[in-house]
């Protein structure tokens, strides 16, 4: 644990935000061909949204991911609501950025940007406080289960196996594949896959909303019976709230209905639990309204007795889930894993499946790796040394 060289807790409400500098980076897939499949969805690069807030000689950080348009929304309209406020209250800037948003969009592209504005504050708060972040939290555990995630459609077969197989062998006891681009395909790659992994580990899947009603349903039955699926992600859009109540209304018991990853308001995690429409909650801390966002529908989760999981960008949700009283796990996806190695010094390595916040650096313990990151760069100009 590091020495507090900082100030005290009361005299941060007299340290203002600095400055606030954003950057964007764009990295290529290493999918086949450079691409990479889902079920709605082909892409050919990921682009990290970085934001930097300022303040007593300290510099905290937080990201999303999304296009580039989501860091010109954070120059153009929430850096002058930050710029000047007291580090010591992230919830109220986070009041003050929505309503500064209100005309501007607050779902989709904003809640993107608000949120990583959120988590450089609470970032930038745990470091003048010379605390890891997950200790200036209401921290109900110290480390966050994970499952492996990638297993796109667009994968041969030997990747595709190699790549569920080498996380189980990790000790990563559940792993998912992406389906339903080709439906009809999907039974020789999950026969594959469950050959290759075993048994012994949990078999996810996620349509990405590719699906019909109806046809959800018979593949709910068969992902159930024929391949012992417990998690069935997003089999219908997330939006079609009825349809997420039917197929967990009438699939297999044992088989989870979830959605949560594209909720970016409060109302709508409200939605997704009326009914309920899902088994499992999903949240994606960089667009659920950041830090702030998380404990937000961590309450949510508890009061409506669900369970809720965290939806990627593991460096950050590593810490932010472990105050989720009724945390389930955490989505350890191929694409944000790589991403932030390359971009950060500090990322963290599942240990007997679960990754445990580093309690010896403060904030996130993440640093820009700059030299590496700077080639990707898409907004912004890089920091002088």
């Amino acid at each position: 644990m590091t020495t507090p060289t900082g100030p005290g807790t009361r005299a941060l409400d007299a340290c203002p935000v600095d400055a606030v500098d954003v950057h964007a980076f764009e990295i290529p897939t290493d999918g086949p061909g450079g691409r990479e499949q889902d079920g709605t969805l082909e892409w050919d690069a990921t682009t990290l949204v970085l934001v930097r807030a300022h303040a007593g000689g300290r510099t905290g950080l937080g990201y999303t991911y999304g296009d580039v348009s989501v860091a010109s929304f954070v120059d153009s309209v929430l850096r002058p609501v930050v710029e000047g406020s007291p580090v010591s209250t992230p919830p109220a800037m986070g009041e003050r950025m929505g309503a500064r948003m209100r005309n501007a969009g607050r779902p989709g592209v904003g809640a993107m940007a608000r949120s990583a504005v959120d988590v450089a504050l609470w970032d930038l708060k745990a470091r003048l406080l010379d605390l890891p972040l997950v200790q200036l939290l209401p921290a109900h555990h110290d480390r966050v289960p994970v499952y492996g995630s990638g297993g796109f459609t667009n994968y041969p077969l030997d990747r595709l196996t190699d790549q569920l197989a080498g996380w189980a062998g990790q000790g990563i006891g559940r792993v998912k594949l992406k389906t339903s681009r080709d439906p009809e395909a999907d039974p020789r790659r999950l026969t594959a896959v469950r050959r290759a992994v075993g048994d012994g580990t949990e078999l996810f899947t996620d349509a990405n909303g590719a699906l019909g009603r109806k046809e959800a349903l018979y593949w709910a039955h068969r992902f159930h019976d024929e391949w012992d699926v417990r998690w069935f992600e997003e089999p219908v859009g997330s939006a079609d709230l009825e349809g997420l109540r039917m197929l967990r209304e009438r699939g297999p018991a044992r088989l989870e209905i979830t959605a949560g990853e594209y909720a970016f308001t409060a109302q709508d995690f409200a939605n997704l639990t009326e009914g309920p429409a899902v088994d499992c909650l999903q949240a994606d801390v960089t667009r659920c309204g950041g830090i702030t966002g998380v404990l937000e529908v961590a309450g949510l989760s508890a009061v409506r007795h669900l369970d809720l999981s965290a939806h990627c960008a593991p460096a950050v949700s590593a810490h932010a889930f472990c105050a989720v009283r009724r945390l389930r796990h955490l989505e350890y996806f191929h694409d944000h894993v790589r991403v932030e190695r390359m971009l950060f010094d500090g990322t963290l390595a599942p240990e007997g499946g679960a990754l445990r916040p580093d309690t010896s650096r403060p904030g996130l313990g993440l640093d820009v790796r700059w030299a590496d990151a700077e080639p990707y760069r898409v907004h912004g100009v890089r920091p002088p040394r």
